[in-house]
C-alpha cells in the first residue's frame, strides 16, 4: 500500500508539472521527503502530510482515503484486520488490563508503550507506529465517530508508563474525556478480585449492520473472534466487567485521586537522590555512631561498677 500511495503521488505530481522540490515546498517538507514517499522508503507519511498533498495536487481526498491502508503496514499482521473492523465500528467496547487503549493515549504515552515489544523493528518503525496510532484518534473527532466505552483495570492507572510526567499527562487526558458524551470511562478496582478476562485485554466491536466482532490481545499476540457464539460469550464477559467496575463518576474520582498521588510523588526525591542525601548526611556526621539518641563524647568513659 505504501508503494501504491507513492505511485499515486508521483503520477499526480507529474500531471501537475511539479518537481519533487516544488511539491515539497508546497507541503512544507524537503524534496527528499517526497522522493522517499514516491519510492515507499523511509518513514510513512503522516495523515497531515497526506492531507497537504491532497490539497497541493488537487487529488480530491484520494490520498487521504489511501492513508489508513498505508499506516496499517506499520503493525503486525494479526492486528491489521482488527484495525480495519474498528475503523467501521459504530460502538467500541474495550477492557484494558495493562495500558490505556490506543484511542485514548497521549503521544508520549503511546511512544513509551510502542517502544517495547518483540515485534518492533527499530526507531523508524516506532515513529511509524506512533504516527499511525495518533492518526487513528482522528475518527473520534469526526461526525461519524463511534461510541467508545472503556473499562480500565486499576493497574492501568497505577503503572507509570513512560515515567511520572508522562503518566501525569495521560491521567489528565483521561479526566478530560468527561467532556465527550460519546466516550465513557470506568475503572475496575483491585478489590473486585478475579474475573473472566484476567491476563489480557478485550474489545467488542459493533458494526453498522448490528453484527459484533471480538478481539483479544496479549503482549505479543492478538486474536480476532468472528464466530457468533464465541463473540456472544465475549460480549457477556465484557458486560459483567462493566457491571463490576465503578460507575463513571466514581471512576473519574479514582483517576483524579491517582493523579494527585502522582503529583505528590513527583515532589519527593528519587531513590538515587535519597541515597545521595543519606551519604552526605553520613559524611557530615563524620561516621560517628549514635548511642542513646545522642553523639558519643570522645574521652568519656562509663564508670566502673
Amino acid at each position: 500500500m505504501a508503494a501504491l500511495f507513492g505511485a499515486r503521488v508521483r503520477r499526480l505530481r507529474l500531471a501537475a508539472g511539479l518537481t519533487q522540490t516544488e511539491l515539497g515546498d508546497k507541503v512544507h517538507v524537503v524534496g527528499t521527503r517526497i522522493t522517499q514517499i514516491e519510492r515507499s522508503s523511509g518513514a510513512k507519511p503522516t495523515l497531515e502530510l497526506a492531507r497537504a498533498l491532497d490539497v497541493a495536487l488537487g487529488a480530491d481526498d484520494l490520498l487521504v482515503e489511501l492513508w489508513p491502508y498505508v499506516y496499517r503496514e506499520a503493525f503486525p499482521d494479526w492486528s491489521r484486520r482488527f484495525m480495519e473492523y474498528s475503523e467501521r465500528a459504530v460502538v467500541i467496547r474495550q477492557y484494558a488490563a495493562h495500558v490505556v487503549p490506543g484511542l485514548l493515549q497521549t503521544e508520549p504515552y503511546a511512544r513509551a508503550v510502542l517502544s517495547v515489544g518483540l515485534t518492533l523493528g527499530g526507531k523508524e518503525q516506532l515513529e511509524e507506529r506512533v504516527t499511525a496510532r495518533m492518526g487513528r484518534q482522528e475518527r473520534l473527532r469526526t461526525p461519524a465517530r463511534p461510541e467508545l466505552w472503556v473499562v480500565l483495570d486499576e493497574a492501568v492507572l497505577r503503572r507509570p508508563v513512560g515515567g511520572q510526567a508522562v503518566m501525569r499527562e495521560q491521567l489528565e487526558q483521561l479526566l478530560a474525556t468527561r467532556r465527550d458524551r460519546h466516550i465513557t470511562v470506568q475503572v475496575l478496582p483491585f478489590d473486585q478480585g478475579e474475573h473472566d478476562v484476567m491476563g489480557g485485554s478485550l474489545t467488542v466491536l459493533t458494526m453498522p449492520d448490528g453484527s459484533e466482532i471480538a478481539y483479544t490481545e496479549g503482549a505479543h499476540y492478538g486474536q480476532l473472534i468472528e464466530d457468533p457464539d464465541e463473540v456472544k460469550r465475549c460480549s457477556l464477559a465484557y458486560d459483567r466487567l462493566r457491571a463490576e467496575a465503578l460507575p463513571p463518576l466514581m471512576s473519574l474520582d479514582m483517576i483524579r485521586s491517582v493523579l494527585e498521588d502522582n503529583r505528590r510523588g513527583s515532589n519527593l526525591p528519587s531513590r538515587t537522590e535519597r541515597r545521595r542525601l543519606a551519604q552526605e548526611q553520613l559524611q557530615q556526621s563524620g561516621g560517628r555512631r549514635l548511642r542513646g539518641g545522642g553523639r558519643r563524647v570522645p574521652g568519656h568513659r562509663r564508670p566502673r561498677p
